[in-house]
């Protein structure tokens, strides 16, 4: 990885889907040479001030963050899917973020619950006693812990080995993603209701890993423009799937339109297949655009 400043700005959890404390997070992030970094759960602040605590004791700056889940409309005549809009410099404190991202996460609950319905209609048990127990802690559920419910039940085994389903990836890849069986869209909120809540807060919003999402290099091109119009301040230009290509064309777009370009290795945890190191990402000899994030 190129730059002058070591960052990673996305990562994640045991408050959203990883797999370790916020503060053990940060500790792995340093002892992998990490000097910027962002917490970035999936619809929660919860473990942003435990983040930033660690990152104090560790010599890490923690960026407050959040990774917002939206759902884009497609534009005229387009067809609606879920994106993910990174929201960084945010106030996480704030009493009316607070609430904001509390009515986001009531519905991606009140989804999960309905993608929970479709998996128990088509003949799979869950581990009940897992999910209940996250929601009676008033941490949320997303597709992951779906997938770990579904996993854990020993009812499931036989099927699911002959489906050649072993990890959570592969269980929301078959069941949980747009087109399979059990999958449901979220209702709200919009790309325009994330960018408006993160400025609100005070923060930048970035629209997280393109083409991880959409594979169509003239679409992504078509979004980013739709999305300035919005209010995006940046692009996650450089990320662990990325090709050099899809970097570049990023990387590209973003300096001519006068937008951030950051990046992450989007860590999940240390035994996740694919987002387990930091700072793995490339950036090709480019030079990422941290703006503030990097000031603050």
């Amino acid at each position: 990885m190129a730059g002058p400043l070591a960052f990673d700005l996305q990562s994640h959890s045991t408050r959203s889907d990883g797999a370790l404390e916020p503060a053990e997070v940060v500790a792995a992030a340093a002892r992998s040479g990490v000097e910027l970094l962002a917490l970035s759960d999936h619809d929660t602040l919860s473990g942003v001030s435990e983040a930033i605590d660690a990152g104090k004791a560790h010599g890490v700056h923690v960026v407050p963050a959040i990774e917002i889940s939206a759902i884009d409309d497609g534009g005229q005549g387009g067809v609606a899917r879920e994106l993910h809009i990174l929201g960084y410099l945010i106030d996480h404190k704030s009493p009316r973020l607070g609430a904001t991202i509390d009515d986001f996460l009531a519905d991606r609950e009140r989804r999960t619950l309905r993608m929970a319905a479709k998996l128990k209609a088509l003949g799979l048990e869950l581990d009940e006693d897992a999910l209940s127990a996250r929601i009676a802690a008033g941490e949320p559920i997303g597709r992951p812990h779906l997938a770990s419910a579904a996993l854990g039940h020993p009812s499931n085994e036989q099927r699911l080995r002959s489906e050649q389903i072993d990890d959570v990836g592969s269980f929301i890849k078959a069941y949980l993603i747009e087109g399979r069986p059990a999958f449901c869209l979220r209702e709200t909120p919009t790309i325009a209701q994330s960018i408006d809540a993160i400025h609100q807060a005070g923060g930048v919003a970035v629209w997280a890993h393109p083409f991880w999402d959409v594979s169509d290099p003239d679409e992504v091109l078509t979004m980013i423009d739709r999305f300035r119009a919005l209010g995006i301040d940046g692009v996650e230009a450089f990320y662990v799937t990325h090709t050099r290509e899809q970097t570049e064309l990023l990387a590209r777009r973003c300096e001519e339109l006068g937008l951030l370009s950051t990046g992450s290795t989007d860590f999940h945890g240390p035994e996740n297949r694919l987002f387990s190191k930091f700072m793995g990402f490339e950036t090709y000899g480019l030079e990422p655009n941290l703006g503030p994030i990097a000031a603050s």
